[in-house]
């Protein structure tokens, strides 16, 4: 689907490692090069045309963010570097001073690194407890196991909408229902939802969703951290400078612009926030729905062939477009390299979600993650290259 779009893959790359980072398509590169090439101003500085220019494009990308999840208002539409800072402010700028001590903060083992540490940090700083639901026996969560663990004391539940290993799509709607039932707040990792499913935020009724735009086809080094506004509006800044503040005239006089400028402090990543207003127009053209629907069948062609090789053990139980497996007496790490010498790029280890373990008994696996450029005939070529266990541990040699 759209290969054409895709400039790398002109040189026959097999890239399947799209959980990592996404291709960029030339809409987007061009689109970057635009702004080096023609209006490379600052933002929200200067009052001639071509930073008014620069302008225009960045706060367009802003309504085209709002408009793709379905904000409320602009105003809840933050730029930042990823979904690790995105989720970093989110803990430190607004739950460290709105959680007290014995509080509890839900989150899964199967969680990225971004949406655990950082929890980790503010219940040691904070004495707080960290709880796990419980996985069922397709390492999923259910409202069941989610309702066990649920305390007066919770007070906030962190979770991936699509997991990063096992590519589980969790029951948000659900999920969010039961916890404001409850007063608890909820915050979604969409660094792998967003790319993958249309989000509604308002539908869903979310707190805060963090998302990057290089998982969805965008530029490295941006990032949206989406939040209620009355939520956002509790949150402090966790840089402070240029471009933030209203005025500031001594110590005690130091005045912050409303949302969303308060939490954007500092020159920020103009090309690649304007090249994500590119991304988003392009994904539109596609359709979410029709990437889903597209993904869903490579997702199950994959697996079910995978499940025909007998020395391939799959860490997944259900299809998904992210399919985490080992091969029998082969270290991880030894089938990437291997599958490397025929240009597939695959990810092999632990994937940033090292409490994983404890659930699925398995330390480091071979990941390949899919996205809507990738094909039945690539799939059939790693096959290929993965039935012959001989093959791989000669070549290892």
């Amino acid at each position: 689907m759209n290969r054409e779009d895709f400039p790398i893959l002109s040189n026959n790359l097999v890239y399947l490692d799209n959980g990592a980072t996404t291709l960029k398509p030339k809409v987007v590169i061009d689109k970057i090069t635009e702004y080096y090439s023609s209006y490379s101003a600052n933002a929200h500085r200067g009052d001639y045309d071509i930073s008014l220019k620069v302008d225009n494009e960045y706060e367009k990308t802003r309504d085209l963010v709002k408009k793709f999840i379905n904000a409320s208002s602009r105003k809840e539409i933050i730029f930042t570097s990823g979904t690790t800072e995105s989720i970093n402010m989110i803990a430190f700028g607004f739950f460290k001073d709105y959680l007290e001590e014995n509080e509890e903060i839900i989150i899964t083992k199967s969680e990225h690194a971004s949406n655990v540490i950082p929890w980790f940090k503010i219940a040691k700083d904070n004495k707080l407890i960290i709880k796990y639901i419980d996985l069922d026996d397709n390492y999923e969560v259910t409202i069941d196991n989610l309702k066990k663990i649920i305390t007066p004391k919770t007070r906030v539940i962190s979770l991936a909408g699509i997991t990063n290993v096992l590519g589980d799509l969790r029951p948000l709607k659900d999920i969010i229902k039961t916890a404001h039932e409850n007063n608890i707040l909820v915050v979604v990792d969409g660094a792998q939802y967003v790319p993958h499913t249309k989000v509604d935020v308002r539908a869903l009724d979310i707190d805060f969703l963090a998302f990057s735009a290089h998982k969805m086809c965008g530029p490295t080094g941006v990032g949206i951290l989406y939040g209620k506004e009355n939520l956002l509006e509790k949150l402090a800044p966790h840089n402070y400078g240029g471009g933030m503040n209203e005025s500031f005239d001594n110590l005690n006089e130091v005045y912050l612009k409303p949302l969303p400028t308060r939490l954007e402090a500092g020159t920020p990543n103009i090309a690649g926030v304007i090249g994500f207003g590119a991304t988003i127009e392009y994904l539109n053209s596609i359709g979410l729905s029709n990437i889903r629907k597209y993904e869903h069948e490579l997702g199950k062609y994959l697996f079910d062939n995978l499940s025909k090789i007998r020395h391939i053990t799959i860490v997944n139980k259900k299809p998904s477009s992210i399919i985490a497996f080992n091969i029998d007496g082969i270290f991880s790490q030894d089938v990437a390299v291997y599958l490397n010498k025929y240009g597939i790029c695959v990810r092999a280890g632990n994937h940033c979600a090292k409490i994983l373990k404890d659930e699925v008994g398995v330390k480091n696996t071979v990941r390949v993650s899919l996205y809507f450029y990738n094909t039945k005939e690539e799939i059939d070529k790693i096959i290929d290259l993965l039935k012959d266990k001989n093959k791989i541990l000669n070549e290892m040699l």
